[in-house]
């Protein structure tokens, strides 16, 4: 994987040092099998689009197939010049509701059978009446057929990222990526401007239609969240190049640089885990691990035909969300749950262990007792880390 973190003024086809379309090049001839490059920028307009447009002239000058499957220039002119003589695929037209929708021809697409297919706008929910639900679903089965793929993605929507961006920005994003997407990448590169560089572009019309810039550079475009945003860019590919290392190291039994953690995240059988299961994947990801427990115990009144329906609902969403996030999900039979996690944390040799803490009487926990505070009292190799959980969060 290579990680870029270059930080260019304006998309220039003669800018400095970056990742070339030579290393992707490379890739392609190591063997047989479909390569993924990912583009990740903390906002619009900072280049992705514009990088991937550059990178498919490189190739096709260089004897390659590429064909454009989708990309949204949003009337930026100086990206809508970039497509030049490229070969598009034409949408596919879906009728939904009376009206007719674009959508990517991922059957069109197999059939032509490029070497390299651009495939933009990775989070972008497919109109019902497509063949999957999501983009970065289509990007998987192109992969599989064997065309290999450029990509871009905004970080808001990597989905352990959703949470901190929403409290950030204040701004809820629906379209996610799952984490797990990103660890199949053979190159994740962060495509980087100044916040000056990229506020001047909203200023003049380059990102959004005129008037909607006053509102974005008071809201989301606020350089606080900028900042953050960008920041968070950088960490998750630098996360992606140390799971990168951590795997090559494993395959070629080299000795670990460090020690490496190991993060349980404990769900309960009721109740959304979605803002601990994020917690824990981004924990994950900072110690380059991407090997991470989701833990529940099943309780005699919690089996099969016991729970209530609600409560059987509620975990499987969990169960599928963790998945989706790259946990292993670990169920534990027994009749205390505080033995059954102390238990599994001491055996597996957890070092960080992640628990949602939501309103509770003392009264209840002095009857009932708190599993937090069993970890607490008896756990000393590992970190407890209580996540605030509110009603917002558990619907």
């Amino acid at each position: 994987m290579f990680v870029d973190t270059e930080i260019t003024e304006m998309p220039n086809r003669d800018a400095a040092i970056r990742p070339s379309p030579e290393s992707l090049l490379e890739k392609l001839h190591e063997n047989e099998r479909a390569k993924l490059r990912v583009y990740i920028g903390a906002a619009a307009g900072v280049g992705k689009t514009y990088r991937m447009l550059e990178d498919a002239h490189q190739l096709k000058d260089q004897g390659i197939d590429v064909v454009i499957a989708v990309v949204e220039t949003h009337g930026r002119v100086e990206t809508e010049e970039q497509i030049k003589d490229l070969e598009i695929i034409p949408a596919a037209k879906i009728e939904y509701r009376g009206n007719t929708f674009d959508e990517m021809d991922l059957a069109a697409v197999i059939a032509r059978k490029p070497a390299v297919a651009i495939v933009d706008e990775l989070a972008h929910t497919n109109i019902e009446g497509a063949k999957n639900e999501k983009r970065y679903q289509d990007v998987k089965e192109l992969l599989e057929n064997g065309i290999s793929v450029i990509t871009a993605v905004n970080v808001q929507h990597i989905e352990s990222l959703n949470d901190v961006v929403t409290t950030t920005t204040g701004v809820q994003v629906r379209e996610t990526v799952p984490d797990s997407f990103f660890k199949n990448a053979d190159e994740v590169i962060d495509v980087d401007i100044s916040i000056d560089t990229l506020r001047t572009r909203l200023r003049q019309g380059k990102i959004y239609s005129v008037e909607k810039i006053e509102q974005a550079l008071n809201n989301f475009f606020r350089k606080g969240n900028l900042a953050t945003l960008r920041e968070l860019a950088l960490r998750h590919v630098a996360q992606q190049q140390s799971i990168q290392d951590t795997e090559y190291r494993e395959r070629e039994g080299l000795d670990h640089a460090v020690i490496p953690e190991k993060v349980m995240v404990c769900m309960a059988s009721r109740g959304s885990a979605k803002k601990i299961l994020r917690t824990g994947a981004r924990i994950a990801g900072r110690f380059a691990n991407e090997d991470w427990a989701a833990v529940y115990v099943e309780t005699p009144d919690e089996e099969l035909g016991r729970i209530t329906p609600e409560s059987h609902a509620a975990l499987q969403e969990n169960i599928k969300f963790a998945e989706t996030l790259g946990a292993k999900v670990v169920c534990l039979k027994a009749r205390n749950v505080a033995d059954a996690l102390l238990g599994y944390a001491r055996h597996n040799g957890i070092t960080h262990v992640i628990f949602g803490q939501s309103a509770r009487t003392r009264w209840d926990i002095f009857w009932r007792g708190s599993v937090i505070n069993r970890f607490l009292a008896e756990v000393r190799d590992a970190a407890v880390h209580v996540i605030p959980i509110n009603k917002r969060d558990e619907e």
